[in-house]
C-alpha cells in the first residue's frame, strides 16, 4: 500500500466515483467526496462529504479550499462528476447542451484552476480527469457527450506540460465499458425527432426515450476499475498520459485512430508511416 494521501473526488455519490471513494479509503486515504445533491457514502472517519454543483465556478475554487484545510493538502483531485447525454447534434436543445458543456467540460477546468496553486505551493500533487475512449473516437446520438470529452482531453494535455515543472502530474483515464449506471437511470436525453428514430433502432434497439431500464449494462466492474486508478496514481515512475481502462478499451481506441488515419490518407501529402 502507498503512503497515505489527502484525496477530493467529485461526483462520489454512485458508479465510478462511489468505487473510487471506498477504494481510497481501504488504502488509507483521506478523502473529501462531492456530490450535488444525494448522498450514499457511508459514514467514515477520514471521509468528508460536501455539496458541490461543479458547474458553479465560484463553489467549486471554495470546495477545494475546503478540501485543502480540512485534508491539510490535496495530493490527489479526481475530477469524474458527469454524465451522458443520447440526441442527435440537431435534437439538442440550448438547456441541455449548456448544461452537459458546464458539468463534463467546465467543471473539470474550475476545479483543475483551484488546485493548481494548492498543488504547486505544497510541491506536487496529481491531477485525474476521468474521460473516455469516446474522447477518440465518435458515436452517432452521442455527440455532444464526446464533444465535451474531446475538449476535456485538450486542455488537460496542454495543462499537463505547464504543470509538470511544479511537480504535478496529469492523468486521463480513458474507460470502455464499465458495469455502472452510467447508461441507465443516469442517462439524460433529448427531446427526440422521429427522422432519427430508425438510427436509434440501429444502435440502441429501440425509439423509445428514455430508453427502457434493464440490466446494468456489461463492461468492467466499478471496483475493478477504481482499483486499476489507484495502482495508476501510486505508479510515480509511469509516464503515461492517458491511461485506458477496461479490456476492451484499447481495441475501441485503434479503431477510432484507425478512422482518423484513414481519413487523413485521403490527403496524398500525408503519410501514416
Amino acid at each position: 500500500m502507498s503512503a497515505a494521501q489527502s484525496w477530493m473526488i467529485t461526483g462520489a455519490h454512485r458508479g465510478l466515483g462511489r468505487a473510487l471513494t471506498l477504494a481510497a479509503l481501504e488504502a488509507g486515504h483521506s478523502v473529501v467526496a462531492t456530490t450535488r445533491g444525494e448522498r450514499s457514502l457511508p459514514e467514515h472517519e477520514r471521509l468528508l462529504v460536501h455539496t458541490l454543483d461543479v458547474r458553479d465556478r465560484e463553489a467549486s475554487h471554495r470546495a477545494v479550499q475546503t478540501a485543502a484545510e480540512h485534508l491539510g493538502r490535496i495530493d490527489v483531485l479526481v475530477n469524474n462528476a458527469g454524465y451522458g447525454i443520447i440526441g442527435a447534434i440537431e435534437e439538442a436543445s440550448e438547456a441541455d447542451t449548456r448544461s452537459l458543456v458546464d458539468t463534463n467540460l467546465l467543471g473539470p477546468l474550475w476545479l483543475s484552476q483551484a488546485v493548481i496553486p494548492i498543488m504547486r505551493e505544497q510541491g506536487g500533487g496529481e491531477i485525474v480527469q476521468i474521460s473516455t475512449v469516446g474522447a477518440v473516437g465518435t458515436m452517432p446520438l452521442l455527440g455532444l457527450y464526446n464533444a465535451t470529452k474531446w475538449g476535456l482531453e485538450g486542455f488537460s494535455e496542454a495543462m499537463a506540460a505547464e504543470v509538470r515543472p511544479f511537480g504535478i502530474r496529469v492523468s486521463v483515464i480513458e474507460p470502455g465499458a464499465l458495469n455502472t449506471d452510467w447508461a441507465g437511470s443516469s442517462m439524460r436525453f433529448s427531446a427526440p425527432a422521429s427522422a432519427y428514430d430508425e438510427l436509434r433502432t440501429q444502435l440502441f434497439g429501440t425509439t423509445e426515450v428514455p430508453w427502457p431500464q434493464g440490466e446494468p449494462s456489461g463492461g468492467m466492474a466499478a471496483d475493478d476499475a477504481a482499483g486499476l486508478i489507484l495502482a495508476r496514481v501510486a505508479a510515480q515512475d509511469d509516464q503515461r498520459l492517458r491511461v485506458l481502462v477496461g479490456d476492451d478499451a484499447p481495441a475501441q481506441v485503434r479503431a477510432a485512430l484507425d478512422l482518423r488515419l484513414e481519413d487523413y490518407a485521403r490527403d496524398p501529402r500525408f503519410s501514416p508511416e
